[in-house]
């Protein structure tokens, strides 16, 4: 008899064992090729390549024609002429002008700020800024930090101009965030990956998304009254773990509170963007104190030139963070700390921002930029609401250098749905092209905490922190 347990193990830790492991357990084609692309594919191309037939594409076609939808299909990068004016929440009002003076004081204005010294400005919430701020602004700046990466969308018109809108509002407008996404990409791989994201608490967290971190990385929650040795704030390189509870690595599950890590990634990254999660699903089950939410590097691997990403969701609300410097052998990361009391999580994060300057969409972060246009996303133009509400803040010089799908199946009409595959795969075949005139900047979430510094101008000049 061969002795084969061994080999299903070692098998099992490796993307391609996922899939044959699936297929063998008669899981569907699809879903089983899904499942492995959410884990090889790289994060600008996670959304795996639908699997259609000659008459699914031929269906598809024939619905598009009989509904009018042929001329929506070409796409391009909006410019500030699609839009019309009761759309606009602030346009500036001041033309560009060329900087006067000597070369030194314009190479001022390239030295970067350090977030820090906005921690004590006022602040205000978008809704309060929209309706109080904005209508008497006569100039508008926002300071792009590194944290703002994954913020970074483009509006996208259709290429001929009374085209049947084929949206669930009534305008023939959309948008993609960086990484050709609409909302929140870690969401989507957990998903993906069987992962949940419905449930009360959840961790996420990927690295190597920019294939300079072959590190083994890990995350852990501690759960309350969990005695962590040598948490003090500082550089943590050792292995050693709380008596008590957690969940990460080898303590998958905690039953008590439900606590689960339900995507895991075992094996070197490659060219893999590993994902990982864990979920609280009940609140019901869960202890009152305070949770520890922890990176580790488990096993530093060359090269290892950069972090990870992460995010914390609780009540509705997507807490990011974003570390761009690469974890020493063991080091241990504090992201922030929830505590749940009389049914109610509070959060405290405690991961610094960071400070080194870096070019996001030819802009320079940790410096201020003039804002062209501020407006909803279009599912809320003319009045529509529907689905999550987005906050643009679009910025002069932002060019988009990736090649953002010409739409998703997120945001297409019912009768559409019975042709998503075929949908899917047009949508990502139909490719923008590339545009230096193009309204590109931040969008924010109305469903994601965040926050924006912003200069603006008018009878005075003064800066405010807005929160999202």
């Amino acid at each position: 008899m061969v002795k084969v347990g061994g080999s299903i193990g070692r098998i099992k830790n490796h993307s391609i064992g996922t899939l044959l492991i699936n297929i063998s357990e008669g899981m569907d084609l699809d879903l089983a090729v899904k499942k492995y692309e959410a884990i090889v594919a790289p994060e600008s191309y996670k959304r795996s390549k639908p699997i259609y037939s000659k008459k699914m594409l031929e269906d598809a076609k024939k619905t598009l024609q009989e509904l009018g939808y042929m001329d929506s299909l070409s796409r391009r990068f909006a410019t500030l002429e699609d839009i019309t004016i009761n759309n606009i929440l602030f346009s500036d009002r001041d033309s560009s002008k060329a900087i006067k003076g000597n070369i030194f004081e314009e190479m001022s204005n390239d030295i970067a700020i350090n977030p820090k010294k906005f921690s004590k400005v006022e602040e205000i919430t978008i809704e309060n800024f929209i309706q109080n701020v904005l209508p008497t602004a006569r100039k508008l700046e926002v300071f792009l930090e590194n944290k703002h990466s994954g913020n970074m969308t483009s509006l996208i018109a259709p290429e001929i101009k009374d085209s049947k809108t084929m949206f669930k509002w009534d305008n023939n407008f959309s948008w993609a965030y960086s990484g050709n996404i609409t909302d929140s990409s870690m969401k989507d791989r957990v998903k993906e990956l069987g992962g949940r994201v419905d449930g009360v608490l959840r961790f996420t967290h990927t690295w190597n998304y920019d294939g300079q971190n072959q590190s083994l990385m890990d995350l852990h929650v501690f759960m309350p009254n969990s005695r962590y040795k040598g948490f003090s704030g500082k550089v943590e390189t050792h292995d050693n773990y709380p008596s008590g509870r957690r969940v990460g690595w080898n303590r998958r599950n905690d039953h008590l509170s439900g606590g689960v890590q339900d995507v895991d990634f075992t094996s070197p990254p490659g060219k893999n963007i590993p994902i990982e999660n864990i979920t609280f699903p009940s609140i019901d089950r869960m202890p009152e104190g305070v949770y520890i939410f922890k990176e580790h590097n488990w096993s530093l691997r060359q090269p290892t030139r950069s972090g990870f990403k992460a995010e914390i969701e609780f009540d509705g609300t997507i807490y990011s963070f974003e570390c761009d410097r690469p974890l020493g052998q063991k080091e241990w990361v504090t992201l922030a700390e929830v505590t749940l009391k009389d049914g109610k999580f509070t959060m405290n994060e405690i991961f610094p921002s960071t400070t080194s300057s870096k070019e996001v969409w030819n802009l320079k972060t940790n410096q201020f930029h003039n804002v062209g246009v501020v407006c909803h996303s279009p599912n809320y133009w003319n009045n529509n609401s529907i689905g999550n509400k987005h906050y643009m803040f679009l910025l002069k010089n932002c060019i988009n250098p990736e090649m953002p799908n010409s739409f998703y199946n997120e945001f297409l009409n019912q009768e559409l749905n019975e042709h998503r595959k075929v949908m899917e795969a047009l949508g990502s075949k139909l490719k923008l092209e590339d545009s230096e005139k193009q309204l590109s900047g931040l969008g924010f979430s109305s469903t994601k905490r965040n926050e924006l510094i912003v200069q603006v101008e008018a009878n005075t000049k003064r800066i405010l922190k807005v929160k999202f």
